[in-house]
């Protein structure tokens, strides 16, 4: 027997936790200069960029596009960071409704900071990874205001999300 979680699910998880986060650092904006430390990352602004930044560049790398430099993206506000997620978002529906898509291709990354014989899988587990990569740091940045004395109340687990059955 085989349980899963449909990829279009974990997207909309995805959109609906940015959603709330976008509106808490909105309504929050002094946590935006809070130290972060995660990722290299110096303040949660910076870590913000991180995260909604990579959501882009993996699906630019997954439509097959250029990829956004790094230096490209945007530093702030807040509005302007949650547009790489709105872009990336319109990427990754695009492909999830395309009927010609293959997700058992595989897909060779050009990584450095992997090591080899990790820089070749399937499109499909690049999805997945790039789906659950801002949910992972999302529950980093609610410890991290929870610490500073700024908690979020956002209940992001997936087991509360109206976005999966």
């Amino acid at each position: 027997m085989s349980v899963s979680i449909a990829m279009g699910e974990l997207l909309a998880w995805n959109e609906e936790s940015a959603l709330l986060w976008k509106g808490w650092l909105e309504a929050n904006p002094a946590a935006l200069e809070l130290p972060c430390g995660i990722g290299g990352a110096a303040t949660v602004q910076d870590f913000v960029r991180h995260i909604w930044g990579v959501e882009l560049r993996w699906a630019e790398r997954l439509q097959g596009g250029p990829e956004t430099p790094k230096e490209a993206l945007p530093t702030g506000p807040v509005e302007a960071l949650y547009d790489l997620h709105r872009r990336a978002a319109v990427i990754y529906q695009k492909l999830l409704a395309g009927p010609g898509e293959n997700w058992e291709e595989p897909y060779t990354l050009n990584a450095s900071w992997l090591p080899a014989e990790k820089r070749t899988c399937t499109r499909r587990k690049i999805l997945a990874h790039a789906l659950l990569h801002s949910p992972r740091h999302w529950a980093q940045l609610a410890t991290l205001v929870r610490s500073a004395g700024l908690p979020s109340g956002i209940n992001g687990d997936l087991l509360f999300s109206s976005a999966v059955r």
